[in-house]
């Protein structure tokens, strides 16, 4: 099955095996997890558990969105911009860069077409109507993060891809050019060619794997993206480490960061933030500003859709971070950003939409759909 992807052999296997990272049989985390992030006596969700799921664990309709085409025609005031897709899918604009972190246009974050978890929201952009970018991200290989059916139809294009070690097998089984995929180890960078924008991979506290005998044979990395005046971070998938600070000292400051917010248990919460420890993870990044992401389109874990953001709206006063809480689609400059939140997700249990909202009409069009092959 050509979506659970390819395992690294040759020279990318070699200078895998060379990473400080490599612990002999895949890769592993390299600081000690911090007490109660994860509970002993938690219980480890059923597959039960996620087939029922929990109580609201999907809206009702699908959430308010925005159309940015218009906007993305012209140019951010403040030359750093930044736009919610969906999940940990953004693009980001800094200074005349497109990047777009963790592009996920597929049905569902799985590697079969009719099982899985299925996205409760569509893109509020479908991929064909996607503006040329100058680089992808992608973070790690989870596939609600590296998706096939999406990949397959971003290879077509001459984007240049970033990713972490081993990722690149992945991509280049499903049709990206070898010469078109940069793959690095924590506190490595690529410097993009036009734009003279810098990314680079750093670290994070989580795991990987397509199946469970591929767990951990590639990296899972957090990513900076710098140009000459803003910088921003994307964490990936990630637990709260100690990390963050090492990150801030090396690579920051950071104009804004995005965090990983959902799919949160007690039972995983070393390898999850969460909103709590979101807050936290902005802290030791010195953050000026944070955008919440990884909600809002997938149901992978047992609490309400919409606790994480409800749990940001109620304690981010107490972080020194703003809050950026944009609807989906809805572009962003945090220079420019009030801080003030509105709950717009609250409107899908009411029977108006929030002003200055549509609500997505859900059809298939904004989702691209599997291969046949």
């Amino acid at each position: 099955m050509k979506s659970l992807g390819s395992k690294a052999t040759g020279a990318r296997l070699e200078r895998m095996t060379a990473s400080p990272r490599w612990a002999g049989d895949g890769f592993r985390n390299m600081h000690p997890i911090l007490p109660g992030l994860r509970d002993p006596n938690a219980p480890m969700p059923s597959w039960t558990d996620f087939l029922c799921g929990p109580e609201r664990g999907t809206p009702a309709q699908p959430l308010p969105s925005l159309n940015p085409l218009e906007t993305w025609q012209r140019k951010s005031a403040s030359g750093l911009r930044v736009t919610w897709l969906g999940h940990s899918t953004t693009l980001i604009e800094i200074d005349g860069v497109r990047v777009l972190t963790d592009p996920v246009w597929g049905p569902r974050a799985s590697p079969l077409r009719l099982a899985g978890p299925k996205r409760f929201q569509p893109v509020p952009v479908p991929l064909r109507a996607m503006p040329p970018v100058d680089l992808i991200v992608i973070s790690h290989d989870h596939y609600d993060h590296l998706d096939y059916p999406t990949i397959r139809a971003l290879a077509q294009s001459e984007v240049p891809f970033v990713t972490s070690l081993g990722v690149g097998a992945h991509l280049e089984a499903w049709g990206v050019r070898p010469d078109h995929i940069t793959e690095l180890d924590w506190w490595e960078s690529h410097e993009l060619a036009a734009g003279g924008l810098r990314v680079t991979a750093a670290p994070s506290q989580h795991f990987s794997g397509r199946t469970l005998r591929t767990r951990n044979a590639t990296l899972w990395s957090s990513f900076v993206v710098r140009s000459e005046r803003h910088c921003v971070f994307f964490s990936g998938d990630t637990g709260l480490t100690t990390e963050y600070a090492d990150i801030r000292a090396r690579l920051g400051p950071f104009d804004l960061v995005m965090l990983e917010v959902g799919a949160w248990n007690p039972a995983w919460g070393d390898i999850h933030l969460g909103p709590e420890n979101a807050l936290k993870a902005a802290q030791l990044l010195g953050a000026s500003a944070l955008l919440p992401v990884h909600w809002g389109t997938f149901r992978l874990a047992m609490h309400a859709w919409d606790q994480p953001a409800e749990y940001l709206f109620a304690h981010s006063r107490a972080s020194p971070a703003r809050l950026l809480m944009p609807k989906l689609g809805e572009p962003t400059e945090p220079a420019l950003a009030s801080g003030t939140v509105e709950p717009w997700w609250r409107s899908v249990d009411s029977e108006e939409p929030s002003p200055g909202a549509r609500p997505s009409d859900g059809k298939l069009p904004t989702i691209i759909p599997w291969p046949l092959d």
